[in-house]
């Protein structure tokens, strides 16, 4: 195929170039195979050339990267086009080095560019972001300005911090899981150092460690250490009172999207909820060991609320879950007087509609099952739990006994209703049971050999 014509690969080429990362390194995966000398070869140069090129980007500017992808609820955020412009601009100014980079990133084993080099380069294209007299300085910087009030000045304020930005990301994780005086210190060194290059970095030095974290709320534990575990009044009171805030405030929104929860949803649906509770049982965790908080007024007022108000919401799930498990498997009275007793009923298939509810919520409580102890209800899970063990022992024996000796039981539905209560047990007791359930409806209801497990293994959970 003939090369793109140069319109053609200019409009290729910016597109390319606006591109998020993510879209870029998809482009890539789909036009691996390609090959060079495919209809998409230019187009695959062009992609395998914009990756290269954002790799040693996102290298060289690695502490500013974070802020300027896209991320709306970020307090401390950029355009792309900032960063973009600002690599363009530095590209123009020491094209030979860059290209030197690019090179070295090709050969097998090379060492990344080191830390000081990066330093150097990214402090260069401050200075001429400062200045805006090259084109792609003065592009990025008006970006900036058009996105926020002063905001060339304060992504200019990052740029200055990144030195110490690059050298706390790798410590990042020592930090936050090993904390003790020895890191603490460290934390408090690398503030230290921040503060020192303007009095009131310490807040944007912290937004921009919380931008390279997957949770970005954990830099409290990081304020905490320079503070000593402040007190809740101490912290209202400092220029970091917003990170504290808005921590509770996520941990608000959480609880409103769990207590939303489409019980209808299926086990997706359920499984996220879960993910959401123990996600605000961390939140407030971390709030409860970071801040030294009151308990009758203020923060620590508003985190007791926040306990009770997401154990009360789970609780009430978990009944809706018993609930729904019943609703599943009906049953229906037989005999007369004291002889009565309640008995599986067989007359139709499961209702689509309420095994899903059930799934729902059943999926939502095996799911929290590893975070019930801090969220606040690991009685009413373990009740839940054992309760509907219990009955779906107890329902399964009947079915199969009806299946064995009742006449007239129609073994589809029989064996559809068995299926139902393995799946149910999947969730409650793991796979191991709930695959039993399965080889022994097949044995009753379709007359198929059964495995060496007996009816014990079911019981037990094993």
């Amino acid at each position: 195929m003939a090369a793109l014509s140069e319109t053609k690969a200019a409009i290729v080429r910016k597109l390319v170039e606006t591109a998020p990362d993510g879209i870029v390194g998809t482009l890539r995966q789909a036009l691996a195979t390609t090959g060079d000398d495919g209809p998409l070869g230019p187009v695959l140069a062009l992609v395998e050339g914009e990756a290269r090129d954002r790799r040693l980007r996102n290298i060289i500017m690695a502490p500013v990267v974070p802020l300027c992808v896209a991320q709306d609820d970020a307090p401390l955020a950029f355009p792309l086009a900032a960063l973009a412009g600002l690599w363009r601009g530095l590209k123009g100014m020491v094209p030979k080095e860059i290209a030197s980079l690019l090179a070295g990133l090709e050969a097998p084993d090379a060492p990344p560019p080191s830390p000081a080099l990066c330093d150097a380069l990214l402090k260069l294209a401050t200075e001429q972001f400062r200045t805006r007299r090259l084109r792609d300085f003065r592009v990025a910087a008006e970006a900036c300005d058009l996105a926020g009030p002063e905001g060339a000045a304060r992504f200019a304020a990052c740029l200055d911090l990144a030195p110490i930005v690059r050298r706390s990301i790798p410590r990042l994780s020592e930090w936050l899981t090993h904390a003790d005086d020895e890191t603490n210190a460290a934390v408090r060194l690398a503030y230290k150092d921040a503060v020192e290059i303007a009095p009131d970095a310490g807040p944007r030095f912290f937004e921009m460690l919380a931008a390279h974290l997957g949770q970005r709320w954990r830099v409290l534990q990081l304020i905490s250490a320079v503070m000593d575990k402040p007190t809740e009044r101490f912290l209202a009171e400092s220029e970091f009172r917003a990170f504290p805030e808005r921590l509770l405030a996520e941990v608000d929104n959480g609880l409103r999207a769990f207590a939303q929860l489409d019980k209808d949803g299926g086990a997706a649906a359920g499984r996220a909820a879960g993910r959401g509770v123990d996600l605000i049982g961390q939140q407030i965790h971390e709030l409860d060991t970071d801040v030294a908080l009151a308990r009758d007024h203020g923060w620590g007022k508003r985190v007791l609320e926040q306990k009770r108000t997401l154990a009360e919401t789970a609780e009430n799930m978990l009944q809706a879950a018993e609930k729904a498990t019943y609703a599943v498997l009906p049953t229906q009275t037989l005999g007369f007087a004291r002889q009565q007793r309640r008995v599986p009923r067989l007359d139709a298939r499961p209702d689509p509609a309420a095994v899903k509810r059930a799934i729902t919520l059943l999926a939502f409580a095996d799911e929290v099952r590893s975070s019930v102890d801090h969220a606040g209800f690991c009685a009413a899970h373990t009740r839940l739990e054992e309760k509907l063990a219990a009955h779906l022992d107890q329902y399964v024996e009947e079915v199969l006994d009806l299946v064995r000796t009742g006449d007239g039981v129609d073994r589809d539905i029989a064996h559809a209703f068995l299926l139902v209560a393995a799946d149910f047990c999947q969730l409650i007791r793991g796979e191991r049971s709930a695959d039993l359930i399965r080889r022994r409806a097949a044995s009753a209801c379709h007359d198929e050999p059964p495995g060496d497990d007996s009816a014990t293994a079911a019981r037990s959970g094993d």
